[in-house]
């Protein structure tokens, strides 16, 4: 893959004014919330991103979600504050502790029992054709992917981020928590390396998914490494308009449609919508307390993409993958 235009970014960036104290603050704010309300929602937590703020930031309880649901939240901030207090740590110094440790405060309170121990079950990953590897050999995997992990020293910051995480969730060492801890080990070298976070967003969960199983069971890995790029870019870009004086990471997704409105402005019937939100080819970005379904503005542009796709004849799987090329 071509890292030069990230690198450029990056430079660009370092090359700005420092933001001031009180910007930092916001953003940091904003990504602690972000990236826990994206992550756990990858894996099936239900809380919005406006209720993963009340619980993370005034640690209100939302009713009508679990337990489990809260833990997730204040688990993953903070697994992401402990990952940010290593940012002067160098990626080739990362252990296996550090990787249990991580897991250790993603699953306390909800598996204790489990939590930091390499698992010793076989599992698998539900919906997903992938055969993980026999839980005997989990620990000599782990063994090797630190070895590999404390030699990558010539490789860009960003393929060995986004390789760290391929490698760490194809691995699959934990009964739970996999990916959480994946996508956490991949920030925590991005960070260490003077880039920004990187954040697989909810509506790109199924791509996501996708892209990681079609590399798992033997095909390209160019599909996934695109989806790592394009996280790190828009991540990059929050930060460049923040030091220019725009309102970075008040973006379009923040900007909601009910789905009537997103049918009428993408010229389709509320029908249409539902049928391809139930095969993954638009995302919900919200659910109102009411229990109306919000969609972020560019699933315009994703209906677009559909109909683009749907006149090459495509099935709807096949669709989804062809969606990954627009992320």
């Amino acid at each position: 893959m071509n890292y030069e235009k990230l690198t450029a970014k990056k430079k660009q960036l370092d090359g700005l004014p420092p933001l001031a104290d009180r910007l930092v603050r916001n953003l940091d704010d904003w990504f602690r919330v972000e990236l826990t309300y994206a992550s756990n929602a990858i894996e099936g937590n239900t809380l919005t991103r406006h209720e993963t703020a009340m619980v993370v930031e005034k640690g209100i309880s939302v009713g009508g979600k679990s337990l489990t649901e809260h833990l997730e939240a204040v688990n993953h901030v903070a697994a992401l504050d402990w990952v940010r207090a290593q940012v002067r740590r160098k990626s080739s110094r990362v252990t296996q502790k550090d990787i249990l440790h991580i897991h250790t405060l993603i699953l306390k309170g909800i598996d204790d029992s489990n939590a930091g121990q390499y698992r010793s079950v076989a599992v698998r990953i539900s919906g997903a054709a992938v055969v993980l590897p026999n839980p005997r050999k989990v620990s000599a995997l782990m063994d090797a992917f630190a070895k590999w992990l404390g030699a990558s020293k010539k490789r860009h910051p960003i393929e060995l981020a986004a390789e760290a995480h391929y490698r760490l969730v194809s691995i699959h060492p934990f009964v739970d928590g996999n990916g959480r801890t994946a996508r956490l080990l991949m920030n925590m070298i991005l960070l260490m390396s003077g880039y920004p976070p990187a954040i697989i967003r909810k509506r790109d969960r199924l791509v996501y998914l996708n892209a990681l199983e079609k590399a798992q069971l033997g095909g390209a890995k160019d599909d996934y490494d695109k989806i790592i790029m394009a996280a790190v870019n828009r991540s990059l870009d929050i930060y460049i308009k923040a030091a220019n004086g725009e309102d970075a990471e008040q973006s379009a997704s923040d900007k909601f449609l009910k789905i009537g409105a997103l049918a009428k402005q993408a010229g389709e019937s509320n029908a249409t919508i539902r049928h391809w939100t139930k095969h993954g080819l638009l995302e919900i970005a919200e659910i109102t307390d009411a229990g109306y379904h919000l969609y972020d503005v560019d699933m315009i542009e994703r209906i677009k993409e559909i109909h683009a796709l749907k006149t090459q004849r495509l099935t709807l799987n096949e669709i989804k993958e062809g969606l990954v090329e627009t992320i």
